[in-house]
C-alpha cells in the first residue's frame, strides 16, 4: 500500500485514525477494525517470525 504513496507511514497511520473520521465515517469505521485486529495479533506474529528465524538458523 504504502509503495503507491509519496509519504511516510505515520502520515498515512495519522491520516486513517484520525482525518478518516472527518472525510467518511463509514470507510473510518472499516479501518479502524482492520486496524485493532492487526494490533491484537501483532505480538503473535513477531513470536512465530522469531521463532522460525531462530529454527530455520539451527536446522
Amino acid at each position: 500500500m504504502l509503495a503507491n504513496f509519496a509519504h511516510f507511514v505515520n502520515t498515512i497511520h495519522k491520516d486513517l485514525t484520525d482525518r478518516l473520521k472527518y472525510i467518511d465515517l463509514e470507510k473510518y469505521h472499516e479501518v479502524k477494525k482492520v486496524l485493532e485486529f492487526n494490533l491484537s495479533e501483532r505480538h503473535i506474529r513477531g513470536g512465530s517470525a522469531t521463532k522460525e528465524k531462530y529454527l530455520g538458523a539451527r536446522g
